[in-house]
């Protein structure tokens, strides 16, 4: 019965620098419209002005709120920022779309891979890349910029579901490569085995 599916999760990650907000907006845009697929924004303690994804910009207050209430599905903090997923995505999987979040490597190693029907995907560089565009986005200053690529190197996903997809070409290549791995997550292996 279709109330009993719950349909993929797509936890993204990477580290800063490898264009994951680029190759989720160009993915989105490539979509067929009919595609059972919503993209999850983010709850970010920082201003709406200050460039980057399109993220719903809360203030430390506002988010602490939101926190204490449970109205985040995962929450955690990066770069001095908190950053949150709304907890509306529990109906989205439930409701049968697939759910692509934009997360942290970090979070999830410590949230243990989250569910059976998640599937990771590390969004990634070579370094000299994720240097030149952390540089050009002009976001950091660059002491900040530098600590951004540290933490980028010292985290691994070991996760043997990890799918991962190099942004180091053109931007239709990585892409068209997300797009394809999501025409495969209609519904979970899971889901399909008690349809």
């Amino acid at each position: 019965m279709p109330s009993e599916r719950q349909s993929a999760l797509v936890y993204v990650m990477g580290p800063s620098g490898a264009g994951k907000d680029s190759v989720l907006a160009r993915a989105r845009a490539l979509l067929a419209p009919e595609a059972p697929v919503v993209f999850a924004h983010r709850y970010i303690t920082r201003p709406t002005e200050a460039g980057g994804e399109n993220h719903i910009a809360l203030s430390p207050r506002e988010f602490a709120l939101r926190r204490s209430h449970g109205l985040f599905a995962f929450h955690w903090q990066a770069h001095g920022n908190d950053y949150g997923i709304g907890r509306e995505i529990h109906a989205w999987r439930k409701a049968g779309l697939t759910v692509v979040i934009s997360g942290s490597r970090e979070h999830f190693e410590k949230v243990g891979g989250v569910d059976d029907d998640t599937y990771p995907v590390l969004i990634t560089a070579p370094p000299e890349m994720l240097a030149e565009r952390l540089a050009a986005r002009g976001r950091e200053d660059e002491s900040a910029a530098l600590a951004r690529l540290d933490r980028g190197m010292a985290y691994e996903v070991k996760d043997p579901r990890l799918v991962t997809i190099v942004n180091d070409g053109a931007l239709d290549t990585a892409a068209t490569a997300f797009v394809s791995l999501l025409a495969t997550l209609q519904y979970s292996p899971a889901a399909r085995r008690r349809a």
